[in-house]
């Protein structure tokens, strides 16, 4: 099949191994930005291959995992109001807010329904005139452009009866945060092929020049991560430091132009807090005011006792977001902490780290790695 087998291709992958392994004269830490490449290092086992030679710690890549409590909050506080209709990914369900999840919302009553499109959540309210309808947009630049595409259309069709919960965030100001960060180890990014498909480059030539530092855009088969993986190394060991694109099948310089534009005409950027982690600046984006009639912020004022800025996690999923410690380090992971009992959103998400490394890796007691026999 084009552009799947020839990325999963094992002569190439061992080939690639090989490469880092003989270019490394030491061990490298490098951090990749997207949880769906963080799957891919696990499931394909890249991480235990180059082991001893570069360390792959996981970033803040699932917007699932950061999206903060007080959003969550929010959202099960709407579906519980009567005469509402909340739309979500089916992701963010079972993602726990400062004391519940959106489920236990569905279970007492409310109407919190799936949906794979927030142009479906703007059809749910064209055929619901008689109750509002708030869309949940979660996600990094990529899912931006969708969420900006129904505010649009809502404006279009003229619904009085539509808003959203609007927690959408960017990677470029996340990089600079886990650089500044105290005792930061990352040496290296892997950045995000499908959100550079969208912003293109322009973001990431400043700090590359500035925190000289390499950042090599990547795709998220295995070959991708590898070649990525390689390239950074290769850069590593010359004391250098570029953003190169390695996705770019996908990735143009210039990224997205339409997109980009729907973006800068719904959406302003704004501090925003990420859960685990704490405000980052100039790290969210905001419906503008010529567009502030389809905030849900303003349509359905909350107080504090409602949404609380805590989230009531007793796990260290904040430390694996920043890639401080792996998620096998949490003493709660495999244990307290399961996909079927999550106590943070990392375990939940099909993106997070944690989900990543149960799904494909295994810790005894004593905390040694074991790998999964699927």
């Amino acid at each position: 099949m084009k552009y799947l087998d020839e990325y999963r291709d094992p002569k190439i992958a061992r080939a690639l191994v090989e490469r880092i392994k003989s270019t490394a004269k030491r061990t490298w830490t490098i951090m990749e930005l997207c949880g769906g490449q963080t799957h891919s290092i696990m499931k394909f086992g890249l991480d235990a291959a180059l082991e001893g030679v570069v360390d792959l710690v996981h970033g803040p890549g699932c917007p699932v995992c950061v999206t903060p409590a007080p959003a969550i909050d929010r959202a099960i506080a709407i579906a519980r109001a009567p005469g509402t209709i909340v739309c979500s990914f089916g992701d963010m369900l079972r993602v726990p807010g400062s004391s519940e999840n959106l489920f236990n919302a569905r279970a007492d009553g409310g109407d919190v329904r799936v949906v794979y499109s927030p142009l479906d959540a703007v059809e749910t309210a064209r055929k619901s005139p008689n109750r509002e309808v708030v869309f949940f947009a979660v996600g990094f630049e990529t899912t931006a452009p969708a969420a900006a595409a129904a505010i649009i259309e809502a404006d279009r069709l003229a619904l009085d009866n539509f808003s959203l919960i609007v927690s959408h965030v960017r990677v470029p100001p996340a990089i600079e945060a886990i650089l500044d960060a105290p005792g930061n180890r990352v040496q290296a990014f892997l950045a995000a092929g499908h959100v550079c498909t969208v912003t293109g480059e322009g973001e990431y030539q400043p700090i590359v020049a500035q925190r000289h530092i390499p950042i090599v855009i990547t795709g998220f088969e295995p070959v991708d991560l590898l070649e990525g993986i390689a390239r950074c190394v290769d850069q590593l060991e010359k004391r250098e430091s570029r953003l190169e694109n390695q996705y770019a099948r996908s990735v143009r310089p210039k990224g997205n132009p339409a997109a980009l534009a729907a973006i800068d005409l719904v959406f302003e950027t704004v501090d925003y807090d990420w859960r685990g982690i704490g405000l980052i600046p100039r790290s969210g984006m905001r419906i503008r005011p010529a567009f502030r009639r389809f905030d849900a912020l303003d349509r359905f004022p909350t107080t504090s006792a409602e949404c609380s800025t805590e989230s009531s996690s007793p796990c260290r999923s904040g430390e694996v977001l920043s890639g401080r410690i792996k998620p096998h380090e949490c003493e709660a992971f495999g244990l307290t902490c399961t996909p079927d009992h999550p106590l943070g959103a990392p375990m939940v998400s099909g993106e997070g780290a944690c989900a990543a490394h149960y799904r494909y890796r295994r810790v005894n007691n004593k905390g040694s790695l074991l790998c999964s026999t699927k």
